[in-house]
């Protein structure tokens, strides 16, 4: 066996165990738990991700074993019209989580992940969905356009347009157009670069900010550069230069690859970092999983652009090497870390640092896997281009639906009503009785009644008006003790300090982010994975994309 193929095996090992240890977190395969959903306190769009990264791990290393979990967890998550836009996520499903499983369908359909079957919704009609559904929410009265962060008005951030959406979508849109043929999305893909371009969020230094307000007419920009925005606008530029071959598409890849090198930092400036969050300590839950993406898409571009190929690569076997050497954390000694750019490991663990490592392993793979296929040279999967048309224009969940009261239904209704107030009376007058009592039952409840009685009577003679003094029989030194220690006990209270209870609104943890603006260990790895990954050749990588040392 030749020496790249003994690395080749060596790589497909650990990818395997990296994969087999990122499904001790998926519950949804599992007796109890729901396909297509994470434990909390991950969000819906992150599963949908992680659906992305099982459908890779099976193109890279042809394993099938997790493929049942895929498509059980892709279909039972597909909602009433099959768009994704299941009931369950109203309150916090954005355009940009809608987006995350477009893209794992659409990548599914390109790599040939199997179909399902023939009854179910089909990889390509879904991604179709996804499409259509967002080209109806793209909002002309504020920002002259864009999609805006939250589908349903009265979440959080439905004020806001951010570029993850916008990125999802115009990555959707090209990959459509080069699968089908057909132009429309690609005019679609067209008309978000532009206004990206508009807006200012793609500036003249080709760097991808966060996104902005729509107050402010999208001009009070959020500053801050996450890698999976830049990422899915390299993604969807590969995609429409190869659709294209248009010259314009291939400089504005270029560019955007060029102004990417801000994310690689570490001596040689070649290890991928979240460079927003990391140095502070800042990430949450959804950043610690931004780096899984952009080493997905980088690996991806190489296919539809192979000029980009030289520029990539050399970074994603940098960042492999390390990342394998952060795999040494929980409790089996293997979890992988976030920080790839220091020598130790960080002391993380989590679904989104266990992608990250796994793509960018995955990724120094590429050269040796087929292209992404299309209509015309080998796609099966069955498409819908009117597909999501239910939805389409909805911004507000839809109302649980019941089925018609029948008169079976009310005669059932009344009798468990019935059921329910003899329960009742019979509890209480169970309770009214006394053990100790040399009276019957029936007796106790009659002179309970007749002291009833009596006792409303005194009340409306106003017998009762002095109770403390009387009725009660307190004589009035007994009262003096009595209100002397009831005062004393009133004082006590009044200097006890409230303790006030953890309100509904108040942060607890890693929020659902608003977008993504930031909130807020030494161990030598000699293991199989650093082993492998050290005989990996790291060269530096050029300046642009095309230019060679």
């Amino acid at each position: 066996m030749s020496v790249d193929h003994r690395l080749a095996a060596s790589v497909v090992s650990i990818a395997k165990q990296m994969t087999a240890d990122l499904m001790t977190f998926y519950n949804g395969d599992k007796p109890g738990g729901t396909p297509g959903l994470l434990p909390d306190p991950y969000y819906w769009w992150e599963a949908g991700a992680m659906m992305g990264t099982l459908i890779d791990y099976w193109y890279y290393t042809g394993d099938d074993q997790y493929n049942k979990a895929v498509e059980q967890g892709l279909l039972f998550q597909v909602g009433d019209d099959n768009d994704y836009m299941p009931r369950n996520q109203t309150l916090t499903e954005g355009n940009d989580d809608q987006g995350f499983w477009g893209l794992a369908v659409m990548t599914a359909a390109e790599h040939k992940f199997p179909d399902p079957p023939p009854d179910e919704p089909q990889w390509l009609a879904l991604a179709q969905a996804v499409f259509n559904t967002q080209a109806a929410r793209w909002d002309t009265e504020h920002c002259n356009g864009g999609l805006r962060w939250q589908i349903f008005k009265w979440n959080q951030g439905f004020d806001y347009k951010n570029s993850i959406s916008q990125a999802c979508f115009f990555a959707l849109g090209a990959r459509l157009a080069l699968y089908t043929g057909n132009n429309s999305y690609a005019e679609w893909a067209d008309k978000t670069w532009d206004w990206m371009i508009g807006v200012g969020y793609i500036d003249k230094h080709w760097r991808v900010i966060d996104g902005a307000a729509t107050g402010a007419n999208c001009t009070d920009h959020v500053p801050y550069q996450f890698s999976y925005n830049a990422g899915g606008f390299i993604l969807g530029a590969a995609a429409m230069y190869n659709y294209t071959e248009q010259p314009i598409w291939k400089e504005r890849l270029d560019n955007l690859l060029g102004a990417s090198r801000v994310f690689f930092t570490g001596p040689q400036k070649n290890i991928m970092t979240e460079v927003a969050c990391e140095p502070v300590d800042r990430c949450n839950l959804d950043q610690h999983s931004f780096k899984a993406y952009v080493s997905r898409w980088l690996a991806a571009i190489t296919k539809w652009a192979p000029h980009t190929y030289d520029f990539v690569m050399p970074y994603l076997r940098a960042s492999a090497v390390v990342a394998a050497k952060q795999c040494v954390g929980g409790k089996n000694g293997r979890m992988c870390g976030l920080k790839w750019n220091q020598n130790k490991y960080d002391g993380s663990t989590g679904i989104g640092q266990q992608m990250a490592a796994l793509e960018v392993t995955m990724a120094c793979m590429v050269k040796d896997r087929p292209a992404p296929v299309t209509f015309e040279s080998g796609g099966t999967s069955q498409g819908n281009p009117g597909s999501g048309g239910n939805d389409i224009g909805r911004n507000e969940p839809k109302p649980p639906s019941y089925k018609p009261i029948t008169a079976a239904d009310r005669a059932g209704a009344a009798i468990l009503t019935a059921v329910v107030l003899v329960g009742m009376v019979t509890g209480i007058g169970w309770m009214l009785v006394d053990e100790r009592s040399d009276k019957s039952a029936l007796q106790q409840l009659k002179g309970f009644q007749t002291s009833a009685s009596a006792t409303i009577v005194a009340a409306a003679s106003g017998k009762l008006r002095h109770c403390g003094k009387t009725a009660a029989g307190v004589s009035t030194t007994s009262k003096g003790r009595s209100t002397s220690s009831v005062s004393e006990k009133s004082q006590a209270i009044e200097a006890t300090a409230v303790k006030i209870g953890r309100v509904r609104s108040e942060s607890v943890g890693d929020q659902r982010r608003m977008s993504n603006r930031p909130i807020g260990w030494l161990h030598r790895n000699t293991n199989t994975q650093s082993r492998a990954l050290d005989e990996m050749p790291i060269m530096p990588a050029p300046s642009r994309p095309g230019d060679r040392d």
